[in-house]
């Protein structure tokens, strides 16, 4: 029977408008991702719980597992890659038969790269491929181990060292694929468009784990020559060659300071010429944080993704001189763009109380649904609405929040300030099903977007800026005053706050400064900023953040007081600490300090340590129990009639 099948004889088993359980929230059906051949003859969706399912035609290639799909410039051919066994295939199709082979064997370094792009590119005549990675099968684990550069952890491990590099390969014949960048620095970000030369970026300073600045290059696969395309003190990002192959667009910062994880500064869209010449800014008027960059068929727009105000909107900006353009309004966040060869854009869309679907954005007329996902979810769950509210913050500054109120209504509402992570992240009209869960358990949720969260311009954004826990956190007690002003059924003594990564960082701030909240949960959390500094992937943030180093003028005692761990004899709310032990984002001595301090200080405090486990969780199970663990711990401590040990996982 098909999965589609499946999931409809399920909806019709099941009672109708049921509260969402935990793990319910896990694995509300939704399209998770789609792929398209590039007339759109062939579209296919996944789901966080079953395999591909076919809506349109048929895919010339098993797409389960596939990443980094990636067409001709004809539309014939395709390839992909897939990890088979701890090795990553690349796979291709190799003659007008759609037939498909595999190419080659490579392997992905371990080293984070940030931003970075397509693996994968075709050589204008379909018969050769450009991608990146390696061709060294990971060292051994060395012991001991021997550590002589700066960023020498990855995600979740010790860096294995390996370069990523540019390699060309044959799409039919058996002959080996061949370097054509140097070895002694991570190249990747490839595009190839209708010219010989082959687009990457690299980081070109004598030490690139020290400073964040990737520039844009072009070499020929035959000669090895490479020029110069974009050379500044900023980051560029993601090139994208026109279909015409007159025009490379991109996007950048452009501040010589930066970091590899959530930077301050908004992305814009840029273009230069292929041939050479000055790049060009083409939505500098936006004053909004972009991604996801697309050319249109006709060489002369291209298409990407706009935070605003808690929307993910897709816009369009032209080579001419004008504004950029939005092709979606509305509180909605759209992701996932894709273009078609007639213009169309495909894309996911979800809302507050609606999962997401598939959509077709047609170069004119109205937008379409191809999906129904969120109208069977309909079917099953009841979901909350949120409030859209704006305020004036302590200093007159608007900030703005998402206010849900728990599915059950009656009697005075139990509250939890759920912060956002980042600090440039940002809360959004995206579906959450974590939200929902504690509206479903009977809490208010309140998401508020306060100043350094990006989609509401670069001052905004800058906001937090050598200032982490002081107009942010005033901004976030502001935000549950109003609340409390504007809803008088809020319990002000039943607060709760939670928050993962800077939210997590915010949350153990937060419960420093007053003692409002009942509760809190700190999930992937900070707690002393000078350890932080010297323990994190992220070195640099630290000093993109609070401009210059911990020994560096006055920053060893900027950072010591705005740590947690300088105030923890302040707090008296019980704190639920969980990390995962492989994070090394927030190494999980973080935790273990503001653990250790709270238990010392007599403050009830429970550390849950998650293996295998990264900066965010990835195995269901861990999932479910972290949902479940944070629900429990609120309804001991913000329920009126207090729960049994039992609402807790053990």
């Amino acid at each position: 029977m098909k999965p589609a099948l499946l999931l409809l004889l399920a909806a019709s088993l099941l009672p109708a408008q049921s509260p969402l359980t935990a793990e319910d929230a896990i694995a509300v059906p939704q399209v998770s991702a789609f792929l398209a051949s590039p007339d759109a003859s062939a579209l296919a969706v996944a789901t966080s719980s079953t395999n591909w399912i076919p809506l349109r035609g048929k895919l010339p290639f098993d797409p389960s597992g596939a990443i980094h799909v990636t067409w001709s410039r004809d539309g014939r051919r395709v390839a992909f890659l897939r990890t088979e066994a701890g090795k990553t295939i690349l796979y291709a199709t190799t003659s007008a038969t759609g037939a498909i082979r595999a190419v080659c064997t490579l392997y992905t370094p371990n080293a984070y790269l940030a931003a970075a792009g397509s693996r994968l590119a075709w050589s204008p005549a379909g018969d050769r491929l450009a991608f990146t990675g390696t061709l060294e099968p990971p060292p051994p684990i060395p012991d001991p181990l021997v550590i002589d550069r700066i960023q020498y952890k990855s995600r979740t491990a010790i860096s294995d060292n390996r370069r990523s590099r540019v390699f060309v390969v044959e799409a039919a014949a058996d002959s080996p694929p061949r370097a054509i960048t140097p070895a002694d620095r991570d190249a990747h970000s490839v595009a190839w468009g209708a010219g010989p030369e082959i687009v990457y970026l690299a980081n070109p300073t004598p030490d690139p784990d020290a400073n964040h600045n990737y520039d844009l290059y072009a070499v020929h696969p035959a000669t090895g020559a490479t020029r110069t395309l974009v050379a500044t003190p900023g980051v560029e990002m993601e090139p994208s060659i026109s279909p015409d192959g007159q025009w490379i667009a991109y996007r950048a910062t452009t501040r010589p300071l930066t970091t590899i994880d959530s930077v301050a500064e908004d992305t814009h869209v840029w273009v230069v010429p292929h041939a050479g010449g000055p790049p060009r800014e083409l939505n500098r008027a936006l004053d909004r944080r972009c991604t996801a960059l697309h050319w249109m068929p006709d060489s002369r727009a291209v298409v990407y993704l706009v935070a605003d105000h808690g929307s993910q909107l897709p816009y369009r900006s032209t080579l001419a001189p004008g504004a950029a353009q939005p092709l979606v309004t509305g509180k909605v966040f759209v992701s996932g763009l894709q273009v078609a060869a007639n213009g169309d854009l495909y894309a996911l869309r979800s809302e507050p109380a609606k999962p997401a679907d598939l959509i077709r954005i047609p170069a004119t007329g109205a937008v379409s649904t191809l999906t129904t996902y969120a109208a069977e979810a309909a079917k099953l769950w009841r979901f909350v609405e949120p409030e859209t509210i704006r305020f004036s913050s302590f200093d007159r500054t608007e900030v703005e929040a998402f206010f849900y109120p728990p599915l059950d209504r009656t009697g005075k509402w139990p509250l939890i300030l759920n912060i956002h992570g980042g600090p440039h992240s940002t809360h959004s009209y995206g579906f959450s099903g974590a939200t929902q869960f504690y509206a479903a358990r009977g809490y208010a949720v309140l998401a508020v977007n306060p100043r350094g969260s990006s989609g509401y311009g670069q001052k905004f954004a800058d906001g937090c800026i050598n200032d982490w826990g002081g107009g942010d956190y005033r901004d976030l007690m502001a935000a549950v005053d109003e609340i409390l002003r504007r809803h008088p059924e809020v319990d002000p003594n039943r607060l709760g706050v939670m928050g993962a990564s800077y939210g997590g960082y915010m949350t153990n701030w937060v419960i420093t400064q007053t003692n409002r909240f009942r509760a809190a949960a700190p999930i992937a959390s900070l707690s002393n900023l000078i350890s932080f500094y010297s323990t994190s992937l992220y070195q640099d943030l630290v000093h993109a953040e609070f401009n210059g180093f911990p020994w560096e003028g006055n920053n060893f005692e900027t950072l010591w007081q705005r740590s947690p761990l300088a105030h923890v004899k302040n707090v008296r709310t019980p704190a639920l600490l969980l990390h995962g032990e492989n994070d090394n984002d927030v190494h999980i001595t973080q935790a273990e300090e503001m653990y250790t301090a709270l238990r010392q200080r007599g403050v009830p405090a429970t550390f849950v340590r998650y293996p295998r486990e990264g900066h965010s969780f990835s195995e269901p199970k861990h999932q479910l129990d972290m949902l479940r663990r944070v629900a429990g711990w609120m309804d001991r401590y913000l329920t009126t009639e207090r729960q049994s040990e039992r609402s807790i996982p053990k």
